[in-house]
């Protein structure tokens, strides 16, 4: 499994908590009809957006620093509702979050300063909101070197604890929501012996699954939502229990 974080969930009701896999590959690229409207509705934006930025779907973070820059749970947060919303102004970003105007800005402007927003021109010309400059991100490689690793390790852990945190609030909601959704989510689990050409099979099985949904309904595309659709979090766990084939 390539390590990476997508933006095509969201968090739901945790402000403040610490919440929130895509892979790109350009043989699994789904160039159906719906995938080319939503690609088509994307470059028309980017056109009228005037043409100065071609937001990325997948971004390979390879950089220590810039890793360890979006290991932030506000900022994580805050590209998360951008995403949600298409783009978001840091008036609106504060209110959703229930945190000041000023640290709101602090983190977005963090978050600009290492690509991973930017502003546009707003419909009254006042205060210019904030849109994602990419909806997923891998940081395959990072491990290669002691600070890349140890950059995606924090990392990983907060992504892990957001995981967690959603997955206990979805059970103080899971009542409130209809049998067919709750029959269909919550926690798996399995331990199943595997060889490494078995493992790379298995993954790549399920993220194709996912990938098709991602790749037609990128978060911030809203048009391509469909109706009575809701954000759904989908984080995958794949950890060897013992030590690597042949250690003694």
């Amino acid at each position: 499994m390539i390590p990476s974080m997508s933006l095509e969930s969201s968090l739901e009701g945790e402000a403040g908590s610490a919440e929130g896999a895509q892979r790109r590959d350009g043989s699994q690229r789904r160039d159906g009809p719906q995938h080319r409207d939503s690609a088509q509705r994307r470059d028309s934006a980017q056109r009228r957006d005037g043409g100065q930025h071609r937001d990325e779907r997948m971004r390979l973070l390879d950089d220590p620093v810039v890793i360890r820059a979006l290991a932030h749970p506000l900022r994580l947060e805050l590209l998360s509702i951008a995403g949600q919303a298409g783009q978001i102004t840091t008036a609106d970003a504060a209110r959703k979050l229930g945190i000041s105007h000023g640290l709101t800005s602090h983190h977005l402007r963090q978050l600009a300063k290492y690509g991973f927003v930017r502003q546009v021109e707003g419909k009254d010309h006042r205060e210019r909101p904030w849109r994602l400059t990419t909806t997923s991100a891998t940081w395959r490689g990072a491990d290669g070197t002691p600070e890349g690793a140890a950059a995606a390790n924090v990392l990983e852990q907060l992504l892990a604890e957001r995981a967690l945190a959603k997955f206990l609030g979805w059970q103080q909601r899971r009542l409130d929501w209809p049998e067919a959704w709750r029959n269909h989510t919550g926690i798996g689990q399995y331990t199943i012996y595997l060889t490494q050409p078995e493992l790379v099979e298995l993954v790549a099985a399920v993220e194709s699954l996912i990938q098709r949904y991602v790749d037609e309904r990128p978060l911030d595309d809203l048009a391509a939502r469909p109706a009575d659709s809701v954000p759904v979090d989908i984080t995958q766990f794949v950890v060897p229990l013992s030590g690597p084939p042949g250690d003694g």
